[in-house]
């Protein structure tokens, strides 16, 4: 007779191949994540990032979100590049920033459309008291609409009321790049 606490060379190899692809999976979910969470651009996310005093995991939800680090993405709207930012939206954020000469092709170069975005989102999070849903929502629909909403209490401002969006893209929009945000940090952090 057997004992009850002895495994079967069958079920102790089923074992231990099971504890190797634990450990495996441990040790590696990062890594494979990784592929589905890319960082191109990393060196102008992080270098635009800092001079405007973001999160460069932020930028690069957003980036991912708007474009998915495609540089020639181009919205029905006319959004451009890898942040998606609209003509108009870049000449203004331009003539903020100083710069005299702009040109829309320009927004198809990643290291501008990324110094340009960043700059706005920088922005937005400045009129938006640093709420971030808020931020998201005005680079996603325009200032002036969610500043409405907020106004007439269609939103409260908060990530857990996201339903209070009226547009269903922006709605999306806010909610994909917190979720992408939040992996991003997780997966990247520390290197």
């Amino acid at each position: 007779m057997r004992s009850p606490h002895r495994l079967t060379p069958g079920a102790a190899a089923a074992l231990l191949a099971i504890l190797a692809l634990t450990v495996w999976t441990a040790t590696n979910v990062r890594t494979v994540l990784r592929w589905w969470y890319p960082v191109y651009y990393r060196e102008s996310i992080v270098r635009w990032s800092a001079a405007h005093g973001l999160d460069p995991w932020l930028v690069a939800a957003v980036v991912r979100v708007e474009s998915n680090f495609r540089p020639l993405a181009t919205s029905p709207r006319g959004a451009r590049g890898l942040m998606q930012l609209l003509p108009e939206t870049a000449r203004w954020v331009s003539g903020r920033m100083g710069e005299e000469r702009f040109f829309e092709d320009l927004l198809y170069d990643p290291e501008t459309n990324v110094r340009l975005g960043t700059w706005y989102l920088a922005d937005l999070l400045r009129e938006f008291d640093g709420r971030l849903p808020v931020a998201l929502a005005a680079y996603n629909a325009g200032r002036g609409t969610v500043q409405r909403w907020l106004e007439q209490s269609t939103w409260d401002g908060s990530e857990k009321r996201l339903e209070g969006v009226p547009y269903g893209e922006t709605r999306r929009f806010v909610a994909r790049v917190l979720r992408s945000w939040r992996m991003y940090r997780w997966l990247y952090a520390e290197s």
